[in-house]
């Protein structure tokens, strides 16, 4: 099939889900979530042939880990979408209105945006997160995983195009180009008569090229250079367990802790403390304050504002909070950034001068996720400031329109 034919059958898609209620979209989600349970040896059986191909290509273990599935996530992915089938439907939902002098009545009613194009790579999780989400607003989705994900994603979006059927829905309404193949990327790109939102998981690389290549809305995200800094009155034995959270809970995640800050006053006393928490959780120090400790590793100024999606942390000394701030505007990727204080000013100035999608106080950055934020599974962690922030959940994949109702009424 061309393309532009799945661009155009996705859009047809699009309008007929419209139509359908809350309903017949919950009951196809509860069918997806069951199947996934249902047919978990099938799925996981070509999650360990595609976790074979990763492994002979030589893909690091961070990816692997997002590629990986086992009984215990896939429960999880199927718990998430049952979740997302029991959150109210914003379709429909009047935002705001009125009745104007003029005698007009108005209304701002939320409606799908259409037809959404999801490009992402190892993360398997996305294929199921994206298509609930979308089915919830009634929106079609095109699905562009990595080869990585080939087999995997097969069986998946056969799960969820099963479940649309039998709950009489558009089939087509959830489709995948399986074919590697950038060319077809590029061409995809450009469809903006029928693709209405792009939306890339992945490197920087990758959502670099579709903002230099899309004619299409993208939402760019999903690279977390992600921040605490130790302000000087913090509890510091709290304030490790939340830095080790923070890098060790999940370590590939986009909202794992990647630099430490710590304020010179109580870096003496902090740091050794810092070091042998992080050494008995198998983490690597990178410091340049710290190099006469066994251990440590030289900081590499280019990976200050890299992803290390690995047991590696960045620690660095700075004066003050102003000094942590510049530090976080010019090497953050504005996706979650923390103070650790017990000083209410402090924690106030920090929130209002650093720039992120989601800023913590005394709290790990682990937190910014769709389910932990209570949207049910999200699509994306959205870094840009124009239409959706954050962890963009079912209202972040409406738009709206104004509905305006007289009594056969003129413009004076």
């Amino acid at each position: 099939m061309q393309i532009i034919e799945l661009a155009q059958q996705a859009k047809q898609a699009s309008v007929e889900l419209a139509q359908f209620g809350n309903r017949q979209k919950n009951e196809a989600l509860l069918t997806i979530a069951d199947s996934l349970e249902q047919r978990a040896t099938e799925i996981l059986y070509a999650n360990a042939k595609d976790i074979e191909f990763a492994q002979s290509q030589g893909i690091s273990l961070a990816i692997i880990d997002r590629l990986l599935l086992n009984e215990e996530r896939l429960k999880g992915i199927a718990n998430d979408v049952r979740n997302v089938a029991k959150l109210a439907d914003p379709v429909g939902q009047v935002i705001d209105g009125g009745v104007l002098d003029s005698g007009l009545k108005i209304e701002r009613q939320r409606v799908p945006l259409g037809v959404i194009l999801t490009i992402y790579e190892a993360r398997p999780n996305v294929t199921i997160d994206v298509a609930s989400l979308c089915l919830k607003t009634g929106n079609a989705v095109i699905l562009r995983g990595g080869k990585e994900t080939k087999f995997t994603n097969a069986v998946l979006v056969d799960v969820v195009q099963d479940a649309l059927e039998k709950a009489g829905l558009p089939k087509l309404a959830v489709q995948a180009v399986t074919d590697p193949d950038r060319g077809l990327l590029l061409e995809l790109l450009k469809l903006d008569r029928y693709i209405d939102m792009v939306i890339p998981r992945g490197g920087a690389g990758l959502h670099q090229f579709c903002k230099e290549n899309s004619t299409i809305p993208v939402i760019v995200g999903g690279i977390g250079v992600c921040h605490l800094f130790v302000e000087k009155t913090a509890d510091q034995e709290k304030s490790l367990e939340v830095i080790a959270n923070a890098k060790t809970q999940r370590p590939s995640t986009c909202n794992t802790l990647e630099t430490v800050l710590v304020e010179k006053s109580i870096a003496v006393e902090f740091l050794p403390k810092l070091v042998a928490k992080m050494q008995q959780l198998g983490v690597t120090i990178h410091s340049n304050d710290l190099q006469k400790i066994d251990g440590i590793e030289p900081l590499d100024q280019e990976k200050l504002s890299q992803e290390w999606l690995s047991l590696d942390l960045n620690v660095v000394v700075v004066n003050d909070l102003q000094q942590a701030v510049e530090h976080i505007r010019y090497y953050g990727s504005q996706h979650s950034e923390g103070i650790l204080t017990a000083d209410y000013q402090m924690a106030h100035q920090f929130v209002q001068q650093v720039d992120a999608a989601a800023v913590y106080i005394n709290a790990s950055t682990r937190f910014t996720d769709g389910g932990e934020f209570g949207l049910g599974a999200e699509v994306a962690v959205s870094t840009q400031k124009l239409h959706a922030r954050g962890p963009m959940g079912l209202e972040a994949l409406t738009t709206y329109k104004w509905v305006c109702e007289g009594d056969y009424l003129v413009r004076g």
